[in-house]
């Protein structure tokens, strides 16, 4: 936290990449490594998203963390006897110890670790989804769509930065502002972008070219938690995403694509944001609302054209053992990935 009150997030991570030529020591191999993630966390839901629309779940397998964390770090409290039943781990920070004892930043989802010695390969969000676009496509599913395409990756990533800055990021920066100055400059710049967004895909179905790219994984990804969380929780009260017709059909169009919508709990986002954010929400009460059953009306989002797989196809249902109770199912714990 800077001493004007703007929150400032720490983004100096492990950047070991796992590639198709080993160049970092680790190679992509098949069933080598687990990627880590928890339901609540929007930088890890990017991870499971990618890894659904690219069809890696035989190759890299998934671990699934609880919502709730300490300061020590997320825990494998979902799965039986609260271990991770590949890694045999109760915590994500052994994983990080064992690759330095003296690991000082905070440990973080998404991390994909090196079953083979247990220690964390990288926990780099924004390079692993580029790096299961580009350097595991030995192993991509028939019909995956092209992520990250040559063509439009300058864009792409301008666009993402965007968003990163002023909305990813920019949430964050008014629900933990301790000034009244950092919170309204944030507020400012989150709803400033939003209408930019707003503005961009009145006319078209994504935001880059007329597919899902990398670019709609980031944004929607924030989108989806804001009237459950940050709308209220972190004070980004403007209006909420079902008040916004355009972004809000947006991302119920994402929401109702294969990939994407059945990688989202609830549940367990809302029980993350008011449990451990002590400072913001001190009782600990988790909200009951907002209705979920808004998700699967029809969005209209098709008349703009677009096809959300390009030359592709959608991905298979989710394996059992990662399926999430959808919209009006409960809030029943989501079942351990093995």
């Amino acid at each position: 936290m800077a001493n004007d009150g703007e929150f400032k997030r720490d983004q100096n991570y492990i950047t070991t990449r796992i590639t198709a030529d080993g160049r970092d020591g680790y190679p992509v191999e098949p069933g080598r490594y687990r990627l880590v993630i928890a339901r609540a966390c929007p930088w890890a839901n990017r991870a499971a998203i990618v890894r659904r629309l690219l069809g890696l779940e035989d190759v890299l397998s998934m671990g699934i963390c609880g919502p709730v964390h300490d300061e020590r770090s997320w825990t494998f409290d979902l799965d039986p006897g609260g271990k991770d039943p590949v890694l045999g781990i109760e915590r994500l920070q052994e994983a990080f110890f064992k690759r330095d004892p003296e690991y000082p930043r905070g440990i973080t989802v998404p991390a994909i670790v090196d079953i083979p010695t247990g220690q964390v390969v990288t926990n780099d969000f924004a390079q692993i989804t580029i790096d299961m676009s580009l350097e595991w496509t030995a192993h991509h599913r028939d019909g995956a769509p092209e992520l990250y395409p040559e063509r439009l990756r300058d864009e792409i990533d301008d666009v993402a930065s965007k968003v990163f800055k002023d909305v990813n990021n920019g949430v964050y920066q008014c629900g933990f502002a301790t000034s009244q100055e950092a919170y309204d400059e944030a507020y400012r710049r989150l709803w400033d972008r939003l209408d930019w967004l707003s503005d961009r895909l009145a006319g078209r179905r994504y935001l880059v070219g007329d597919t899902i790219t990398e670019a709609d994984v980031r944004l929607f990804t924030t989108l989806v938690r804001f009237d459950a969380v940050y709308h209220g929780h972190f004070k980004c009260n403007r209006h909420k995403l079902s008040e916004m017709p355009v972004l809000w059909a947006y991302t119920r169009d994402l929401f109702q694509t294969p990939g994407f919508g059945d990688t989202i709990h609830f549940p367990q986002i809302k029980e993350h944001y008011y449990v451990v954010h002590k400072t913001v929400n001190p009782t600990g009460i988790v909200p009951a609302g907002p209705d979920e059953s808004g998700w699967l009306t029809p969005h209209g989002r098709e008349e703009l054209g677009g096809r959300p797989f390009g030359d592709g196809t959608p991905p298979r249902p989710p394996i059992e053992a990662e399926r999430v109770p959808g919209p009006g199912e409960g809030a029943s714990t989501a079942k351990p990935a093995h």
